[in-house]
C-alpha cells in the first residue's frame, strides 16, 4: 500500500545543478564524506532542504555521538552502546511501511522520523559511532545492510549489528539466514568487508530508482537518481542507457537521442547488437520530433 503523504520534491533547476557539481567533488575527492554525500542526496531529492537544514543534520549526529558512552570497550560493547542510544533511547528503527517511502531513502528525513531503509539507519549508526571513535564500517550483506564493529582486517568474524531492527547484534545464524533469505544461497566470507561509501551511496541511489521504478508519475526522481549515480567515480555503463530511455518517455527526444548514440559508442567494441538497438531507438525518438 502507498503512504498517503505526498514524497518531496526536488529542488529548482539551478539549485540541482548546484548540488550535482558538490555531490561529484565530494564523491571524487581523496576521503568521501558519507554524510555529506548522504545529504546531498537529500538536497537533490527534497527542495524544501536547505544549507541550514544541511549543518543542522550534522550537528545532530555530533550531538547524538557525544551522548554515548566514552569508549565502552571492545566491538560488541560498540555495538549493545550504539544498540542502547540508537535504537531503545531514540527509536530509530524500520518496518516494511518505510519501504513505501521516498523519505526512508533521504538522510535528513530519517534523522527527522528516526525510521528508514537498513543503509541509511546504517549510515545514522556508523556517522554517529565513527564520530565517537568506534571501529565501525557498513556491511553490504546481500538484501539488508547492516553495521559491523572491530578490526576488518582480523580473521575472526565481526560483530554485526542490524539498525533496522533497532541495532539488535546478529549472531552467526542470524547473518546466514539474512543472506539465504535475500539470495537462496549460504554466507560468504567476502560479504563482510568494509563497503566503501561511494558503494554505499550508489545502493542508496538505487534503492531511489527502484521505488520511482514503481510509481512512473515520479520520472523526476528517477532522473535526478541517475544523474547523481553517474556522477561517481564508478558506475555501471548501463545507467547511461537508463538515463537516455528515460528522457525519451519523459519527451526529451532530442537529448534522448544524443544520449543513445553516445551509449552506443561505447559499447559498441563490445556488444554490436546492443549499440545497433541503441542507434534504432535514437532514430525512433528523433522520429517523434515530425
Amino acid at each position: 500500500m502507498r503512504s498517503p503523504y505526498p514524497p518531496p520534491h526536488p529542488p529548482q533547476p539551478g539549485r540541482a545543478a548546484e548540488l550535482r557539481q558538490r555531490f561529484a567533488a565530494e564523491a571524487r575527492s581523496g576521503r568521501p564524506d558519507l554524510a555529506a554525500l548522504c545529504l546531498l542526496i537529500g538536497a537533490a531529492g527534497d527542495g524544501t532542504l536547505d544549507e541550514a537544514g544541511m549543518d543542522a543534520a550534522q550537528i545532530e549526529l555530533d550531538e547524538l555521538a557525544g551522548r554515548l558512552p566514552f569508549r565502552p570497550g571492545g566491538p560488541r560493547a560498540w555495538a549493545a552502546a550504539l544498540c542502547e542510544l540508537l535504537g531503545q533511547r531514540y527509536g530509530f528503527g524500520g518496518s516494511a511501511a518505510d519501504y513505501q517511502r521516498l523519505e526512508s531513502s533521504l538522510l535528513h528525513q530519517v534523522l527527522l522520523r528516526r525510521r528508514g531503509l537498513p543503509i541509511l539507519l546504517s549510515v545514522v549508526w556508523i556517522e554517529v559511532a565513527r564520530r565517537a571513535g568506534a571501529p565501525v564500517y557498513g556491511v553490504a550483506l546481500p538484501g539488508h545492510f547492516t553495521v559491523g564493529f572491530g578490526a576488518p582486517e582480523e580473521t575472526e568474524r565481526p560483530v554485526l549489528a542490524d539498525p533496522f531492527d533497532g541495532g539488535r547484534v546478529l549472531t552467526g545464524p542470524d547473518a546466514e539466514l539474512l543472506v539465504v533469505g535475500a539470495t537462496g544461497a549460504p554466507l560468504q566470507p567476502s560479504m563482510l568487508t568494509p563497503a566503501e561509501p561511494v558503494d554505499v551511496v550508489l545502493r542508496i541511489l538505487n534503492n531511489v530508482r527502484a521505488w520511482a521504478a514503481a510509481r512512473p508519475e515520479r520520472s523526476d526522481v528517477s532522473l535526478w537518481a541517475l544523474e547523481l549515480s553517474l556522477l561517481l567515480p564508478s558506475h555501471p555503463a548501463r545507467l547511461r542507457y537508463e538515463r537516455a530511455q528515460l528522457l525519451v518517455r519523459r519527451g526529451e527526444f532530442t537529448t534522448g537521442a544524443t544520449e543513445l548514440e553516445a551509449y552506443a559508442e561505447l559499447v559498441e567494441v563490445v556488444d554490436e547488437p546492443t549499440a545497433e538497438r541503441a542507434r534504432q531507438q535514437a532514430h525512433e525518438a528523433r522520429a517523434m520530433l515530425n
